[in-house]
């Protein structure tokens, strides 16, 4: 699951104001959930969570990095998006922009990011880290931009994994985008399905099947969604990147570096030595 977790990151030196904590303990269950159900859930979770979120991992994603996963793949390096140079003049959108620390990494390159977020608290901390990068609160289901609109999109750990009809999203995605356009998006590796969410031994062990594609969800003691996550086989994936529009160019696993001690929720160097965290789409809009 991409749930974080409190993992005793340092915050940024701009500290946020903090919220109250939820007032109750979610029941964690298996079950459907639709587009509405999903989206609305998220939506609040985000909301009531981006103060620890940032305080967890602010240091780990910098303001202005663009990092692709909690293996630490940085686009820098990785240049699924293009040669950074290539990058100056390009609009780009970023989805699930969180605090829209991608999104400044684009700016600095030269290109004209906009960053969306459906979280209006994750956008609130944009604006407190600062910086001149358009932000637009919008659900990725409906995205509230012309036809051609953008050169690049991508989305590192946004919207796919919470949305309960990615075709949906792609189908979007493909249409803002301009004819050549490249989407790159990041999500917890199908594989991990299969194993408990621990970063120590305990998350070694298969526990269900890869194959039940039943959301995960929590929710609260009156039986509504307050977080939902949905889970597509990477054979899934692949369909739902053709049924999108796109060319698929490629899947990129990163492996875990040596330098990265961190644990992030069920990421850690013990699991990530052993097993894929993550899976990177590079899709192509002919």
């Amino acid at each position: 699951m991409t749930r974080p977790r409190r993992v005793g990151r340092k915050s940024t030196t701009r500290e946020p104001i903090i919220q109250e904590p939820e007032p109750f303990e979610p029941e964690a269950t298996r079950r459907d959930a639709d587009l509405i159900e999903s989206s609305r859930a998220n939506r609040g979770w985000w909301d009531r969570n981006a103060d620890d979120y940032q305080i967890e991992h602010g240091t780990f994603l910098g303001d202005d990095r663009f990092v692709w996963c909690p293996e630490g793949l940085d686009e820098v390096e990785a240049e699924l998006l293009g040669p950074p140079e290539d990058l100056k003049d390009k609009d780009v959108l970023e989805i699930g922009a969180g605090a829209a620390q991608c999104s400044r990494w684009l700016a600095a390159q030269g290109a004209r990011p906009v960053a969306l977020d459906l979280s209006h608290r994750q956008l609130q901390h944009a604006l407190r880290i600062g910086g001149a990068v358009p932000l637009v609160e919008a659900d990725a289901s409906a995205l509230p931009f012309a036809d051609g609109s953008f050169d690049l999109a991508c989305s590192a750990y946004g919207a796919l994994p919470f949305v309960a009809d990615p075709v949906l999203v792609l189908r979007e995605v493909h249409r803002v985008l301009r004819p050549g356009g490249r989407f790159v998006f990041s999500v917890t590796h199908p594989v991990r399905w299969a194993f408990p969410d621990e970063p120590g031994p305990e998350g070694l062990s298969v526990s269900a099947s890869y194959f039940d594609r039943t959301p995960y969800v929590e929710q609260d003691e009156d039986g509504r969604a307050v977080y939902v996550e949905h889970h597509r086989t990477l054979g899934d994936r692949v369909r739902d990147v053709v049924a999108g529009g796109f060319r698929l160019v490629d899947v990129v696993e990163p492996e875990w570096p040596a330098w990265n001690t961190q644990e992030w929720g069920g990421w850690s160097p013990l699991r990530g030595n052993l097993i894929p965290g993550t899976a990177i789409f590079v899709c192509e809009r002919d």
